[in-house]
């Protein structure tokens, strides 16, 4: 126990020390040291910053360190051992997680520092972490009685067990579907990146001598591998296989979501009815920006409204595209149709296509065009630390953020690779260390905040570096958006530092912020270049990328809308146990949401791994509220204009004091319009996506 990695509490995490059978001896050690703690504490609590802030900042820190660290592997190292080990201590954790939320002393203290004499002195940050103490104490049940506070504390300990059960469930169903393809027919249509992929992943699961030229192919669910599939393929029977597999993830046998999706539903709103709200959703929204469930459907039916007709002219412009090359399918065209006639159009309609695009992005060519660009706008530069620190993947990465004295403020983690067999799909930033003010006897220190970005991306295949799609060079702006959040806070208390106490449905400002400067034409034409020659992307390429930017706008919106709509009835409307299934919800609200209804095997809430086992429930919405935020801060810096690098650089100076550097020590309305100067508006967002004036 005394050389347990998972009880250092602080710093980089020794990741190469880490094994599965030390988590639930140490968690459970740290677990009966923090309850002793927290016993002392309440003991001998003031009600002051220092006598009861720096005390709980310090044991909770301990255990957001070792469980982080654990959740963290249990995304990117998953396997079978870690799983066992992470589902037998977990009940643990929520418990004293609980005892900590609902204690009377803390909370007591907490309300008593709001009332005293000293709150006048304390900064916004300070008050805004106090305010976010005593609120989510309330939503975490403090104020219920003996016998609903144990249901209360019940409900929570099987939401997390749930979400953990979902969350293995999709994984397993994923890496448990493949197609081998063994013939030219097969993998008609397929280009050069794929073919290349799939005899590497064939390889991979035993087949030794699959080549790129040859195969055998091995294609799977996940997205490197499903997504260029659909859009490529010829073979319409194979993408008909694999959309319905897609689909139907997780909807059967031992991996089967859907009770799991309908105890969550059934548990929430009696957690939300034990708080004394109506539904899950107020209750979601209680800490959110958004001021009510009206104001989330006002939002989201405005921009239904804008998109639903541009997602009808999108269909039918593809189908009559479609019709018009004479193939027999396009009569009717299905789900499994449209991504691959999509493709076609698009390749005709601007004259490119996006595998054309992919050996121009180079995935170190794209870090630093990424790197200039934040030099460029916030003054802070990025070099590689790899060596320096532990790492669980040799193809991990680790770098160093400096400011313009050279000192460094900040380092990450990159994990860009797509690894289906341990790591779960999609892409997140997460919280490695967060910044803080340290003192140590007499000397006081500043913590320098480190992150983990995550991605799937399309690994190097054959002596080829990762060459990116677009989308996947999209998607690591994103995440680096999240990350600069994190790391260039100003903030020195935990508790608001980077996008903590950030309301849910702001946090995807930087985030969506970020992927506006993938069209910037001295970002774009900066990191394009072939990874073989070093020759720029042709100008022709970036005009057609310009122009093809809002090609099926109105369809992509009106997806992001379904899932929001469907997300707020089922936490708001939808009643267990009456006469509609969470699947008949999903398909009531497609009728008005959707332009191809979904299949009787679209079971696609059984992998909606946002809402049932991420942090959206009743919030998916905040993608949307949030990207008003982003394109409307965006458009600061069109108005500055975009090649006057003076005006760039003032601007993403105020940004970078305000949206990067406030994190959650002020309310987001009151951060946007520090930078904005206004509140903002939705113009900016429907004239990015070419719907402006369209409803």
């Amino acid at each position: 126990m005394e050389n347990n990695p998972l009880l250092i509490g602080k710093g980089i995490p020794p990741f190469e020390a880490i094994e599965p059978e030390q988590v639930v001896p140490g968690i459970t050690l740290l677990l009966a040291e923090l309850d002793q703690e927290l016993t002392r504490l309440e003991n001998k609590i003031t009600p002051t910053w220092s006598g009861l802030v720096e005390p709980l900042d310090n044991l909770t820190e301990r255990l957001t360190w070792s469980w982080g660290v654990v959740g963290h592997l249990m995304s990117v190292k998953n396997s079978p051992e870690l799983r066992k080990a992470y589902e037998s201590v977990q009940p643990q954790v929520v418990q004293f997680t609980n005892k900590l939320n609902q204690s009377q002393p803390l909370y007591k203290a907490c309300k008593a520092l709001r009332a005293g004499k000293d709150w006048s002195s304390l900064e916004p940050a300070q008050q805004r972490i106090v305010e976010a103490a005593i609120r989510d104490a309330e939503l975490s049940g403090v104020g219920l009685e003996a016998q609903k506070r144990d249901r209360f504390n019940e409900i929570q300990r099987s939401l997390a067990e749930l979400a953990t059960k979902f969350s293995n469930n999709v994984l397993d169903a994923t890496k448990a579907f493949s197609m081998t393809l063994t013939s030219k027919d097969e993998v008609s249509g397929l280009p050069p990146s794929l073919t290349s992929l799939a005899a590497q992943t064939a390889r991979a699961a035993g087949e030794e001598g699959a080549t790129p030229e040859n195969g055998p192919w091995r294609i799977t669910l996940d997205y490197p591998s499903y997504i260029p599939f659909l859009k490529h393929s010829n073979r319409r029977d194979l993408r008909q296989k694999l959309y319905k597999a897609f689909v139907s993830r997780a909807s059967k046998g031992d991996w089967d979501n859907t009770y799991v999706i309908e105890r969550i539903l059934e548990l929430r709103q009696e957690q939300a009815a034990l708080l004394g709200f109506d539904s899950y959703a107020q209750l979601s929204l209680a800490s959110k920006m958004a001021p009510d469930i009206a104001a989330v459907e006002a939002l989201l039916e405005e921009l239904r409204c804008t998109s639903y007709e541009a997602a009808l002219k999108d269909l039918d412009e593809l189908k009559a595209f479609a019709a018009a090359k004479g193939v027999l399918e396009t009569t009717q065209l299905q789900q499994w149709d449209v991504s691959f006639w999509s493709e076609r159009q698009r390749e005709e309609k601007f004259a490119f296509s996006a595998e054309q695009l992919r050996p121009y992005f180079p995935l170190p060519q794209v870090l630093d065009g990424l790197f200039t660009l934040v030099k460029r706008l916030f003054g802070v530069s990025v070099t590689a630390a790899d060596g320096t620190v532990p790492v669980w993947h040799e193809d991990v990465r680790y770098f160093q953020i400096a400011d313009y004295t050279g000192a460094a403020i900040a380092y990450f983690y990159l994990d860009p690779y797509s690894r289906p067999a341990e790591k779960r799909g999609g892409a997140w930033m997460n919280e490695c260390i967060n910044r803080a003010k340290i003192t140590e006897g007499s000397t006081t220190t500043t913590r320098l905040p480190v992150a983990y970005l995550v991605c799937n991306q399309t690994p190097p295949v054959d002596g080829k570096p990762s060459l990116m799609t677009f989308n996947e060079v999209e998607t690591l702006f994103h995440e680096f958006g999240h990350g600069l959040q994190h790391m260039l806070t100003q903030v020195d208390y935990p508790g608001a530092a980077g996008i903590n106490n950030i309301e849910w449905d702001a946090v995807e400002l930087p985030s969506q912020f970020m992927e506006n400067w993938c069209y910037d034409r001295a970002t774009l034409m900066g990191m394009a270049k072939h990874y073989e020659t070093g020759e720029p992307l042709p100008d022709h390429f970036y005009q057609k990328l310009l122009a093809a930017r809002n090609y099926m706008s109105g369809s992509a919106m009106l997806r992001q809308l379904h899932f929001g709509f469907v997300d707020i009835e089922l936490h708001h409307y939808y009643q267990p146990g009456g006469n509609e299934s969470p699947a008949d919800v999903r398909n009531r609200i497609a009728k008005t949401t959707t332009i191809l209804p979904p299949l009787p095997e679209d079971k696609f809430l059984c992998a909606f791994g946002h809402i049932f086992a991420g942090g959206y429930a009743a919030g998916y919405y905040s993608y949307k509220w949030a990207e008003v935020l982003s394109a409307d801060a965006f458009a600061a810096f069109e108005e500055a204009g975009l090649e006057d690098e003076e005006a760039i650089s003032a601007t993403g100076k105020r940004y970078r004091d305000t949206v990067l550097a406030l994190g959650g020590g002020l309310h987001p309305m009151e951060v946007f319009k520090a930078f904005r100067g206004r509140e903002p508006s939705t113009e900016a967002l429907l004239r990015h996506s070419g719907l402006a004036g369209v409803c």
